[in-house]
């Protein structure tokens, strides 16, 4: 589950991305870290981006000064956004009388470097300047306005989404009681903002952006609502942020799920300011959970087509929000307080299919090893089946309206090691494979061929392997129930 905060601190914010690539084959593997042949990736940005995903992270300009800092900015990321430097009490310290400056070196950065930049935010209840305390509900609103309209105008052509309206909703999914723009304007506020910053900014994409709706709750359920209620009367709304601050071993069931009945609406849905604390000091135990709970967000993501990706909440432990919020906890992002890569780095990038090791594997063969596209001379033929009566399947499934995610895991229950497999079923209520991760599926009618992947084609025995898909259905989604692995029929757990 996702966990209860207290409204965010200055220090965190997070970017959705606009541009929207869609994902011919995602490549993600299971739960547990594996070793796979690198693809020449030298950093987290050229994974990300042949992935055709963002990989971002919360930039302060004063940090930039910091050559490790700004190295690790440079080179791992390829999307931008501003922690504080976009808010009203920075942008707008006065009325009417914008400053612009830090904002302006987060997009000059963005721009040197090749960056996406997204904009955060245009409307928030917290970090508003004192002096619109004093300003009435009518004078207040106009207030929102003429600022949303500013903003948006001075960084038009710059900044590619932005976050519209921040934190909007409590926990039981009615709107805020403590901020002052639902209490002096109403409910009308948001889509007031919104409409305001189409008019200013006709390309950027606009998003809603929340905390604590990961999984399917009270809060991310009002979030779906009124998107729906958006998009069926034509008020302009583009893209949904799930802010993702979370704690190790508590990354939510329905996370995958949640995001995809909002992409299902036709809005693009972010992982908008990612990080995963734990309870201090951290050890090797919570750093391996943590990893791969890094390792199964970026997962959900690149599961979900129209997940434009991930930015996570800054770069090292030595500037995370997290310990001055939260009394004990700590170590939530992926380089620690000295720079150093942490095993959450390794866990994203197999999350991409590809693994980029922090350091030189100790098995590095001769130079006279034959060249990698030859097959290890120990490598069984990619043919050998499975002994008889060898496997077992489990097929578990999400489902919402018309849509589904199906979660399979294939065991090997012989006593032999099995080197490549194909499985095989048939749906027997029409269902359609829309999308497989971790596996070359392919369906024709109701029979349904599912080939393991480069990387999972070994199940050693006792083993097992995941992969996974969305689907559709008309109505009826009934599981299959008749799996075989290699010709050999399963069983079904």
């Amino acid at each position: 589950m996702s966990v209860t905060r207290p409204p965010a601190p200055s220090s965190r914010r997070a970017a959705l991305r606009t541009t929207a690539v869609a994902l011919a084959a995602t490549i993600v593997v299971g739960a547990a870290a594996v070793a796979i042949p690198a693809q020449a990736a030298s950093s987290l940005k050229d994974l990300a981006t042949a992935a055709g995903k963002d990989i971002g992270f919360a930039l302060d300009p004063n940090r930039l000064s910091e050559s490790a800092y700004k190295s690790i900015a440079d080179s791992e990321f390829n999307l931008v956004v501003a922690e504080n430097a976009m808010k009203w009490d920075a942008t707008e310290p006065s009325q009417n009388s914008f400053s612009y400056g830090q904002g302006d070196q987060v997009a000059n950065y963005a721009a040197s470097t090749g960056k996406e930049l997204y904009g955060h935010t245009l409307v928030w209840h917290s970090q508003m300047p004192s002096w619109t305390n004093s300003l009435s509900g009518s004078a207040l609103d106009s207030a929102m306005r003429n600022h949303v309209t500013n903003v948006a105008t001075h960084f038009k052509g710059k900044v590619a989404s932005w976050d519209v309206v921040n934190e909007a909703f409590g926990e039981n999914g009615e709107r805020r009681t403590d901020s002052a723009l639902q209490q002096k304007i109403g409910d009308g506020y948001i889509e007031t903002a919104f409409r305001t910053a189409r008019a200013a900014d006709p390309t950027a994409k606009l998003c809603i952006n929340d905390y604590n709706t990961d999984a399917i709750n009270s809060k991310s359920t009002a979030i779906y609502n009124l998107v729906r209620d958006f998009k069926a009367r034509g008020v302009p709304i583009d893209c949904v942020g799930f802010q993702s601050h979370l704690i190790i071993g508590q990354v939510p069931s329905s996370m995958q799920q949640n995001l995809q009945r909002f992409a299902d609406l036709g809005v693009d849905v972010r992982i908008t300011e990612l990080d995963i604390r734990m309870t201090m000091p951290s050890d090797s135990s919570k750093l391996a959970t943590q990893a791969a709970d890094y390792k199964k967000v970026f997962q959900i993501c690149n599961a979900v087509t129209r997940c434009q990706g991930v930015t996570i909440w800054g770069i090292t432990d030595k500037y995370s929000w997290v310990p001055g919020v939260f009394s004990g906890q700590g170590a939530a992002l992926v380089w620690d307080d000295n720079y150093n890569k942490k095993p959450a780095y390794d866990a994203i990038a197999s999350a991409f299919g590809g693994i980029t090791p922090t350091t030189p594997p100790v098995t590095t063969p001769p130079v006279t090893t034959p060249p990698v596209t030859t097959p290890p001379v120990t490598t069984p033929p990619v043919t050998t089946p499975p002994p008889s009566a060898g496997c077992q399947v489990s097929y578990g499934v999400n489902q919402w309206n018309t849509g589904f995610t199906a979660n399979v895991t294939v065991k090997n229950t012989s006593s032999s090691a099995l080197n490549g497999w194909t499985l095989t079923f048939s749906f027997p209520s029409g269902q359609s494979v829309t999308q497989a991760w971790s596996s070359v599926t392919t369906q024709s009618g109701s029979a349904v061929t599912v080939k393991n992947a480069a990387w999972n084609g070994s199940i050693p025995a006792g083993g097992s392997t995941q992969f996974g898909f969305n689907g559709s259905h008309s109505g009826t989604n009934t599981a299959p129930s008749s799996f075989s692995l290699n010709g050999t029929v399963c069983s079904v757990a």
